[in-house]
C-alpha cells in the first residue's frame, strides 16, 4: 500500500505548479513546440530507468551533461526576455484606462494613414521589458504619440524616416531606432528588413511592434516572436488593446 506524507503532497504541488507556469509563460511562442519535444523526451528518459530499457538509458546517461546546454541554446531569447522582466514593470502599469484608450487610438490611425499612402513604417511599443538598449540606437525624443507626428516622422523627406520609432507609455521617445534581425530560417524570403526586425526584437523582449509595408501598404504586427500580417485597423486595435492590458 502506498502512503504520502504532507510533504509528498507539496513536492507534487510545486512540481506541479513550476510546469504550469513554464507551460504558461512559452505558450502562443513559437518555443512552444521545441519544449513539448523537450518534454516528450525528458518522458522517455523517466520510462526508460523506470522500466529498466538498457538501451535508451545509455543514450540518456550520454545525453545527461548536454541538457542544460541544449536548454539555454533553444530558449536563449525566452530565458533573456524573463531575466529582463524580473523586478520591471511597464510604464503603461501606471496609466488610467483612457491613456492607454488614446495610445492605441494615436497609433492606429497612425498606422491607417501610412497603409493607405503605402508609406513604410516600423513601430515598437514598449511593455514590461525596458527597450532602453535599443533608444540608444536612435534619435531620443519625447513626444506625446500622435498619428500625425507618427505620420510626419515616417515620410519620405523627414530624416528620421528610416529605422523605428519607440514608444514608452504615451510618449515617442526615440525614432531611426535599430532593432535586431531575426535569423529564423522558416520565414517568408519576401519579407523586408523591417519585417525581420520587428520579429526579431519580440523574439529578444515583449515588446508589440507594427509594421507597414512600403509595397502593399499592408499591416502587420509581431508578438513574441510570432508575426501577423494583414491585419486591419479594427483588429489591430483590439489586439494592441488586449496585449498592453496584461
Amino acid at each position: 500500500m502506498i502512503t504520502a506524507t504532507w510533504l509528498d503532497i507539496l513536492d507534487i504541488l510545486i512540481v506541479s505548479s513550476l510546469i504550469f507556469l513554464i507551460i504558461r509563460f512559452f505558450a502562443g511562442t513559437r518555443a512552444f513546440h521545441m519544449l513539448t519535444g523537450l518534454l516528450i523526451i525528458v518522458f522517455l528518459a523517466v520510462l526508460a530507468y523506470t522500466l529498466n530499457l538498457t538501451a535508451m538509458k545509455w543514450i540518456v546517461r550520454g545525453l545527461g551533461d548536454l541538457w542544460i546546454v541544449i536548454f539555454v541554446i533553444v530558449f536563449q531569447p525566452e530565458i533573456r526576455r524573463a531575466l529582463v522582466n524580473l523586478g520591471k514593470s511597464s510604464r503603461l502599469d501606471y496609466f488610467m484606462q483612457e491613456d492607454i484608450e488614446k495610445v492605441i487610438e494615436e497609433v492606429s490611425k497612425g498606422l491607417a494613414k501610412m497603409s493607405d499612402k503605402r508609406m513604410g513604417a516600423l513601430i515598437a511599443i514598449e511593455r514590461r521589458v525596458p527597450l532602453e538598449s535599443y533608444i540608444r540606437t536612435g534619435i531620443k525624443m519625447e513626444a506625446v504619440v500622435s498619428s500625425d507626428l507618427l505620420v510626419s516622422i515616417f515620410s519620405i523627406y523627414s530624416p528620421l524616416h528610416d529605422g523605428a520609432v519607440i514608444i514608452q507609455g504615451d510618449h515617442i521617445v526615440a525614432a531611426k531606432t535599430i532593432l535586431p534581425l531575426t535569423d529564423h530560417p522558416d520565414l517568408s524570403p519576401t519579407l523586408g528588413t523591417r519585417h525581420r526586425a520587428a520579429i526579431g526584437l519580440t523574439e529578444e523582449t515583449d515588446a508589440i511592434s507594427l509594421v507597414v509595408s512600403e509595397e502593399t501598404g499592408k499591416i502587420s504586427m509581431a508578438v513574441g516572436g510570432d508575426f501577423y500580417g494583414d491585419l486591419d485597423v479594427k483588429e489591430l486595435h483590439s489586439t494592441i488593446e488586449e496585449m498592453l492590458r496584461k
